[in-house]
């Protein structure tokens, strides 16, 4: 059984003035925003508090309009949710990513790391292209809007350990080994 985040489709986007439309609820994991434009999801953002995702969606995509509305992603919310719940159960969501060339390769490569696997930004820039440097690898991670569907908390130290995390060490200790027993 192959265990890896797939998605139905994966768009890429220029489009920056677009219309947003997102929810925020309760997780195991504090609360999860979950935004999507007409092409896919293009936000899971992790945190405690709803006023600081709704910030931090506004400073991802300052140039689009945000509508809150459950209605709208409320299917990609439940898979949000389910995954986080049931990492073996997949999660599958088409995406709108947008970010450089450089960050889609990265992202790309991160999806393929099977649930349950952790792999070094060294391993991870290598496997992409053999002069790639782990902290652009690092950097690519950081600026990943869409948590969970391209799995960055799958990617550590050299040594094992791990190292940050956007939404927070413990967020990532908790994801990985919840994936360890799927």
């Amino acid at each position: 059984m192959n265990l890896a985040i797939e998605t139905d489709a994966l768009h890429s986007t220029s489009t920056a003035t677009d219309t947003l439309s997102y929810a925020i609820t309760d997780c195991e994991l504090g609360m999860v925003l979950v935004a999507r434009s007409t092409k896919g999801v293009c936000a899971i953002l992790v945190g405690d508090n709803a006023e600081e995702l709704t910030a931090d969606l506004a400073d991802r995509f300052p140039q689009s309009t945000l509508i809150a509305s459950e209605a709208a992603v409320k299917g990609d919310v439940m898979k949000v949710l389910r995954y986080i719940a049931e990492p073996s159960a997949g999660l599958h969501l088409t995406l709108d990513l947008r970010g450089t060339p450089f960050q889609r390769r990265v992202w790309e490569k991160l999806k393929t790391i099977a649930v349950g696997r952790t792999v070094s930004y060294a391993e991870l820039g290598k496997s992409i292209c053999p002069l790639t440097n782990p902290r652009a690898v690092a950097s690519a991670c950081a600026a990943n809007p869409i948590a969970l569907a391209i799995p960055c908390h799958r990617v550590v130290r050299m040594d094992g350990e791990l190292a940050g995390y956007r939404w927070g060490i413990e967020r990532k200790r908790e994801l990985i080994r919840k994936e360890a027993m799927a």
